[in-house]
């Protein structure tokens, strides 16, 4: 069975930092570009990162560049999200999503184009 599990999730106040994991089962994460998303109440979903799945390309969405980094652990199965300096408005349920794009240095903000999602962990930024 094809699963995404997302982790890591929590309350932080602002400023803080938490990581978050998305371990794949029933299928391995070498040949799938992992996208992070988040949506908020009453928001679309947007994308806040990605990664390849060759050369570890990255894409940061400008309202998180240079506080969150993705990378993959391969041996592992698991992409993780870490993120710093954490706002208010980072406030979200964050998910996970795996996508066999034929071009493998690349990856896409786009949730459309993403063939598995997890469950989703939810992230609380409040004082």
């Amino acid at each position: 069975q094809v699963q995404l599990v997302e982790s890591g999730g929590g309350l932080v106040q602002p400023g803080g930092s938490l990581r978050l994991s998305c371990a794949a089962s029933g299928f391995t994460l070498d040949y799938y570009a992992i996208g992070w998303f988040r949506q908020a109440p009453g928001k679309e979903r947007e994308g806040v990162s990605c990664i390849s799945s060759s050369d570890g390309s990255t894409y940061y969405a400008d309202s998180v560049k240079g506080r969150f980094t993705i990378s993959r652990d391969n041996a592992k199965n698991t992409v993780y999200l870490q993120m710093n300096s954490l706002k208010p408005e980072d406030t979200a349920v964050y998910y996970c999503a795996a996508a066999a794009f034929l071009v493998r240095t690349v990856c896409s903000e786009f949730p459309t184009v993403y063939d598995y999602w997890g469950q989703g962990t939810q992230v609380t930024v409040s004082s």
